[in-house]
């Protein structure tokens, strides 16, 4: 956990909490901006409940939530992340609007290529690289599962891992696995848009910009899958290291 401990140090400010959705499939703060996440969830019921304060979170601040991001259940790590991207100030010179499927298509064509996490566009990006692995803790059809990470991921010259990897606990191991001269991405709308991911090998950060609060948290109530925000109250963004070709400028810091 040691990036998003560093991720929390930079947040700049704190902010009341106006709002906080979780949804199926995805978990919104309102604070300062909206964040987004994915929502992850397992629970017993004999077990303590997922969310130990629910019901008063909103009494609570943006920071104090962001601490929830380093808790014992997933659920409440996915409120904390969600209360992360509530906060982070981004710089929008920094960003370029592209979704996660150009950039890998940009930078992995000819090349070989991992994802951690099954995307959308699997199918799109085994046409244009040289080979794909995907890994997967729920594997599908064509995926490796998730513990051949360790034989995989050093033999890719890209790699791109799932923001989600910071809510089950895996993003720091899994980085550490990447190459020295691999081509290193985050992605999903779990992954905050901070400069910190370049102290750890990653050169490219992808992930979402909530520009609607409102319509944003009516459509997570409502159960929706990223694929249907169709750009509905959303901006799909890149940060980039200084070292990427093809960047004017870089944002390292």
């Amino acid at each position: 956990m040691k990036i998003l401990q560093e991720i929390i140090s930079t947040l700049r400010g704190d902010a009341p909490v106006r709002e906080v959705r979780v949804g199926p499939f995805w978990t919104a703060v309102w604070s300062r901006y909206c964040g987004l996440a994915s929502t992850a969830f397992e629970h017993e019921h004999s077990t303590e409940p997922p969310v130990l304060e629910a019901g008063s979170l909103t009494d609570k601040s943006a920071l104090e939530l962001c601490e929830y991001a380093l808790s014992g259940t997933l659920l409440e790590r996915s409120i904390g992340l969600a209360a992360i991207n509530s906060l982070l100030e981004v710089n929008p010179a920094c960003l370029r609007q592209v979704n996660a499927a150009d950039l890998l298509l940009e930078h992995g064509r000819g090349k070989r290529v991992c994802m951690v996490g099954h995307f959308p566009f699997i199918s799109r990006l085994q046409e244009g690289v040289k080979h794909l692995w995907v890994l997967e803790r729920r594997p599908r059809r064509g995926d490796l599962p998730a513990d051949e990470a360790e034989r995989v991921i050093p033999e890719a010259d890209v790699v791109a891992v799932t923001g989600t990897a910071l809510i089950n606990g895996t993003m720091d191991n899994l980085l550490s696995l990447c190459r020295k001269d691999a081509l290193v991405m985050v992605l999903g709308p779990t992954t905050p848009l901070s400069p910190v991911w370049f102290h750890y090998g990653v050169s490219l950060v992808s992930g979402t910009i909530v520009t609607e609060p409102a319509t944003v948290l009516k459509l997570v109530s409502e159960g929706i899958v990223f694929s249907q925000f169709h750009g509905r109250g959303v901006r799909l963004v890149a940060l980039a290291g200084a070292a990427v070709p093809g960047y004017e400028r870089g944002c390292d810091v």
